[in-house]
């Protein structure tokens, strides 16, 4: 298809068109060759070359022609050259035609329109990488993800929950937690968040009256949730509950003078069957997830800050990390009023 497109091309637009292209692309190749090191790039780069160097010896051969046909003409119309006398005697003398010159303008122009846009095609090409913003902050790495603007939350109703003053959202959650250093707390300073989100939930079982802001980020080997839960319930109660629960490796902590917890419970997994043609599978409990909750005022009045920390591998990291997280978030959590 490209090539029955460019055969119907004029040749004075799809010769430079292609002289254009191959240079073009085949020298941003090379660069890209030789920047990264690797030569698969450059031997697609000196091909584009090599047919943007066939086009330049076409247009070359054919503005010598053009060049050449037109001297002939101008020769064969000068005044003053023997005229066959057979001519002179059955015709009276009839001064020549003056030839008509090559339309020279009109290619001209059209190789000055292939030219331009394709040139404006070309430098779009070269410079658009070098015209965006930096991925990184200078060091070439890719930019983390960024949590929701406020912005982006206009429009959405806020639950009356977050009525209060008191009461941070999931969006003031997000920026708490998705930091530079998160990735370093968690014992993996190489790697960048790929997602970051913010909830304005409430907490189950309360009929949207008690406010539960969550925000989330993600991380190619861990994922750090966040919450905090305006309940009335105390970290001895909360304990007592975990009697009842699931939960294994329970470890009392204290956190900038707050009472807190360390415990493990295992993550829900759900398996669907795409070919069966069902919707859904059965829920079954996926890795184990390390959670640290902490009271939201030091005498404990009620409610909590809750981190969670898992990864799909089933790795944990040390509990340390889990404080320091903690560390990190609770000075923007406004300390529960008595």
């Amino acid at each position: 298809m490209l090539g029955f497109f460019l055969r119907l091309l004029p040749f004075w637009v799809r010769e430079p068109l292609l002289i254009v292209i191959g240079s073009v692309f085949g020298l941003r190749l090379l660069h890209i060759a030789v920047n990264e090191k690797e030569w698969a790039p450059a031997g697609i780069g000196a091909v584009f070359l090599l047919l943007a160097a066939v086009s330049v010896h076409r247009v070359v051969r054919a503005v010598r022609a053009r060049r050449g046909a037109f001297a002939g003409a101008a020769e064969a119309g000068l005044p003053g050259q023997p005229q066959p006398v057979a001519a002179r005697i059955s015709a009276p003398p009839v001064p020549p035609a003056a030839p008509v010159p090559p339309k020279e303008i009109h290619a001209g122009i059209q190789v000055f329109a292939a030219f331009a846009v394709f040139g404006v095609l070309a430098a779009s090409a070269w410079l658009g990488p070098r015209l965006l913003p930096p991925e990184g902050e200078g060091d070439g790495t890719p930019r983390a993800a960024a949590c929701p603007s406020k912005e982006d939350a206009k429009g959405e109703k806020t639950p009356d929950a977050y009525e209060k003053a008191d009461v941070v959202t999931g969006a003031d959650l997000c920026e708490a937690l998705n930091t530079p250093d998160l990735a370093g707390l968690l014992g993996t300073p190489e790697e960048i968040a790929t997602a970051a989100s913010g909830d304005n939930g409430t907490a189950a079982l309360t009929g949207g009256k008690v406010a539960r802001p969550a925000a989330e980020v993600r991380f190619d080997t861990y994922t750090v949730n966040v919450s905090v839960t305006y309940n009335k319930l105390s970290m001895d109660q909360y304990v007592k509950l975990m009697e009842f629960g699931n939960e294994t490796d329970v470890k009392k902590s204290v956190v900038l003078d707050r009472t807190a917890v360390f415990f493990s419970q295992p993550t829900m997994a759900i398996e669907i069957d795409l070919g069966s043609g069902g919707t859904g599978g059965p829920v079954t409990d996926g890795p184990l997830a390390r959670n640290l909750a902490v009271a939201l005022d030091e005498k404990d009045r009620g409610g909590y800050c809750e981190v969670t920390v898992w990864s799909d591998a089933g790795t944990l990291p040390d509990d340390n990390a889990l404080l320091d997280i903690a560390e990190t978030v609770l000075p923007a959590i406004p300390e529960r009023a008595a």
